[in-house]
Formats: structure tokens, sequence, C-alpha cells
């Protein structure tokens, strides 16, 4: 329970939280949502204690957990009673084995050996990470990595479970088992849940109730997910759920199996057909018969790929189906043991470096390892003197937002702030090849919508763009291509009608109701969709 909590960070001119009063009920599984710097993240860990034992800061009000005053107790104890999940698994990874990251809680309040490894091997199974048990969370994926640190924080059977942005790093089935394990053990168990999560379509079913953040100033909203549906700005509902309200559809759908009812209440109009967008700019990056291997594992296998400037490709595929490596071996910075890659005719793992890392922007799964000056304009005016590019300095900060946080340090911004501060940083200087391992990360729908329209900006200017992501939602609208990765290899590769419709996973919600090549909402519902 929170009762009056004021927050303040340390030299924040404003506070986080304000006045914030707010009950969990025991049992509830609960979701949090909200704009970037709303807040969610803050009222998290206020329920662990880490505001403000560990950020700092003015701390004003009451947070009482399990019987316990946060303002009075440290991380540590609160341990035993809640379980926290980062938005950034590698914040809370500190071992070389997975079994042994699981474990580490639980030695460290004294549980009985044979209790431990129960409890080692039940969320091994239960999060389906069980083949991992001997593996180091440095060599995982982050999807896998982001599954380890849910299993280390279930095996201290806590009575509050809390994650912020759980699968933001999942592929779409590893989501869905993650989700269906924590509402089995809120059904099951009487575990209480509480879930901060941009990606609504995930979970506004499976909550009881929903929060809704707008800031410090703004309102909090609380009530059934299907009462928060009805109000919500339209861009963050799921699109199901958007599709309803679009059509006056009653009650209004939250899953694909609601939404089978729109099926029939919609009429279609003619079949979408997204022409390929034809390859006439020059090949940007080219990558033939490309293998990779780590040690005596085979992670990618033959992959041949020609990627041409003014295309958009979104990279798809299962957790640790080698999307990652690929991309870092597009620009030379995973090793290849067979075949070769080149950057604009260049050799990508022979050639200049410097040249070559000019001519590409990347931005990796952990944002935060590109920054390393102490003011976002001083990380954005090194990036473009490194590039001996334009400056564009201006001109990022307008794109993506950030004129209030050019003299804040990086690291200090909100998990939905910090992306876009680094794909200004790696979009700065005009780089004509774009390189993106899930660029949405933490952000909410109304930015990743700008994000999206940004990139089709930039790929109509001619940019190469290489997207990695298990947004389908985002592919389904933004990429001219699509390349699917499955069991180290191109599995698919065309138009986002050509590749998705019809995947059990690795598809839209409206493609999952309405079949066919139907993938947007705009495409099922087009007469409303600018109303």
């Amino acid at each position: 329970m929170l009762e009056n909590v004021t927050f303040r960070y340390p030299g924040a001119p404003e506070p986080a939280l304000r006045d914030a009063s707010w009950t969990v009920p025991g049992g509830a599984f609960v979701l949090v949502a909200g704009r970037s710097a709303s807040g969610k993240s803050t009222l998290l860990r206020c329920l662990n204690g880490l505001v403000p034992h560990f950020s700092g800061g003015t701390f004003g009000g009451t947070s009482v957990v399990a019987g316990t005053d946060t303002r009075f107790a440290s991380p540590r104890d609160l341990s035993v009673h809640v379980g926290f999940v980062f938005q950034d698994p590698e914040a809370q990874l500190v071992t070389s084995r997975v079994a042994d990251e699981i474990a580490f809680g639980l030695e460290h309040h004294g549980v009985a050996r044979t209790t431990m490894r129960k409890r080692v091997e039940e969320t091994l199974d239960l999060l389906g990470i069980a083949h991992l048990r001997d593996r180091r969370p440095q060599h995982l994926s982050g999807g896998e990595r982001q599954r380890v640190a849910i299993a280390a924080a279930l095996a201290m059977h806590p009575r509050l479970l809390v994650l912020d942005e759980p699968t933001s790093q999942l592929d779409p089935l590893a989501a869905e088992d993650v989700l269906a394990a924590l509402t089995r053990l809120n059904e099951d168990l009487g575990l209480t849940v509480v879930v901060a999560e941009h990606r609504l379509e995930r979970l506004l079913a499976r909550a009881d109730r929903v929060l809704t953040l707008a800031g410090a100033d703004g309102v909090w909203r609380e009530g059934t997910p299907r009462q928060i549906a009805a109000v919500l700005d339209p861009v963050a509902l799921p699109p199901v759920t958007q599709v309803g309200r679009r059509i006056g559809h009653d009650p209004l759908p939250l899953t694909v199996k609601e939404g089978r009812a729109l099926a029939v209440a919609v009429s279609l109009p003619d079949a979408p057909r997204r022409a390929p967008v034809p390859a006439t700019g020059d090949i940007a990056i080219a990558a033939k018969g490309v293998t990779v291997r780590r040690s005596e594992r085979v992670v990618l296998q033959d992959v041949s790929l020609d990627i041409h400037f003014g295309e958009f490709v979104a990279l798809i595929g299962r957790n640790g189906g080698g999307k990652t490596t690929l991309l870092r071996a597009l620009m030379g910075l995973e090793g290849v043991s067979r075949g070769k890659v080149t950057v604009g005719g260049v050799d990508a793992h022979l050639g200049d470096r410097d040249a070559i890392g000019r001519q590409i922007g990347y931005l990796p799964q952990q944002a935060g390892s590109l920054f390393f000056k102490e003011r976002l304009i001083d990380e954005l005016r090194f990036t473009i003197r490194a590039r001996k590019g334009i400056d564009d300095t201006a001109s990022m900060i307008q794109r993506f937002d950030l004129g209030d946080l050019v003299d804040r340090h990086p690291l200090d911004l909100s998990g939905g702030e910090r992306e876009r501060a680094a794909l200004a940083a790696a979009m700065a200087g005009g780089p004509r090849i774009l390189l993106l391992d899930e660029p949405t990360r933490g952000m909410d729908a109304w930015s990743k919508a700008g994000l999206g329209q940004l990139l089709r900006e930039l790929q109509e200017e001619g940019v190469a763009i290489v997207m990695a992501t298990h947004d389908m939602e985002l592919v389904a609208r933004v990429a001219s291509r699509v390349v699917m990765l499955g069991d180290r290899e191109i599995i698919g590769d065309g138009t986002p009608n050509e590749v998705l419709p019809g995947s059990l996973t690795f598809t839209t919600q409206i493609n999952k109701i309405f079949g066919g090549r139907w993938l947007t909402v705009d495409e099922v519902a087009p007469d409303r969709a600018r109303g």
C-alpha cells in the first residue's frame, strides 16, 4: 500500500511521483500502464525499497508491503517478500552459470540445500529453460536472460512478484509461455503479481485490475481491463480492441478469441497486397554463405542476404535464433567461421573499421552501453564528430523529443527515454545504414508510432534499415521486407503480407482473427482509421 507518496530523484527538478496513493489487493494480477517517464518504474521500486534506499532522493509518505514499512526495511530484507525483475536483466545477473543464478538469492538467505535444489529445478521447468541450466548468462540471448531473471525471482517464493516490462525482449511464443506461467502462479498459488508493460495486447485480458499513470501531475486511472480500454487513448490499445472501438462493438474485445466476433461485424475492403519495394538502390550490405560458431555450437548456418539502400528489413525469429549475431556479423563485430560480409563493397571484417563504422548506425539491445558522456547533448556531438558527418544535433533533438533531456546523464533517463536517446545517437551524423536490435524496448505506444514514421521517412531518403524485433504489430505497419530466422538459417523472406500470415506465433492479432493477408487495424477498418 502506498499512501501520499511523493518522491524526487537526486537533482531532479520535479518529483517522479506526487501524492500517490495505491493499494494492491492480495492475490491480484495488476497491470501498470502509461507513457514513458510517467513514473511506472519508480512506483514499482517503491514496493521493494529500491526507492529510496538505493536511488537516494527525497521520499515522503508511507509504503507498506506485506506488513513491512519499506522506509525502515532494506531491499535485502524485503526480497523475502517481494520478487523484482528489472527492465534490463543484465542489471541483476551476477553469476557465471544459470542454475547458480537461480540459486543465488536462496543461498544468500540461507535456504537449505535440498530445498534450494528443488526450487531451482521447479523454476527451470516452469520457465522452460531447463536446457540452459549449465550455460553462462553472458552467452544467452536477451530474451533467454530475461527468463533467467524471472526464474531467479520466482525461486524465492515471494508473496508479491513485481516485473518491469518482463516481455520486452521475448519472442511471441516465449512471452506467452512466461505470462502463462505468471497466470498459473497467480491463480493456483495466490501469488500477487504487479506488471508494468507497454505491450497491452499481451497482458490486458490477464489482469484483474489496470492502473494507468500519466506522470506526476497527471490523472491516474484504475479499473477493470474493459473499463480502462473504453477510455484509454486508442494508440495504446491492443489492435483487436482498437478495431472494436472504431466500429463501436459492445462489449469491447480484449483477446483474439473475443475478437472473432469482429470478423462477422466488419465489412472487409479489398484484400491488402503490399507490393515489394523494388531493390533499385545499390547493395548496402551483402552476406554470402555466412556461418558463425561459438565453441562447438553453430549459431548461424550458411546465411546469404543482400540489403539494398532504401530497404526496410525486419529480422524476426525466436529468442536465441541468431538475430543479434547476424546484425553484429553484418557490421563486422561478430567473427565468421565461413563466408563473407561486405559493407558498401568493402570486406566488413578486413576493411577499414573506422570507415565502415562511419557508414553504420548501430543500436544494441543494451542501449546504455552506447553512452559514456555525462550529458546527452555531448553524446550526440561526440558521435557526429566521430562520423565526420553533418552536425544534425538540433534535428535529432527535435525528432526524438529530447529537448528537456539534453543536459541529463543518459543513464539517469527512464527506459523509454534512454531508448530514444540511444536511437538519436545511432542516427546522429547521418549514417546511410541503420542496424537496430530491439529498438522499441521500453518505448510507449506513442513513441513507437513516432519511431515507425521516422524510420519510414529515412527509408524513403534511401537509408538501408535492418531491425531485429519481436514486435509483429510494428513489423506489419512499417517494414517493407521481412526476413525470418529459424534453426540458424533463413526460413522466410518477403513482404510482411507474404511472411507473416498464417503463422501461429509470428503474426499479428488482426491476422489471427481475419486470416488471409490482413495484418493491421487500418487494413480492416479503414473508414474510421482517421476518425
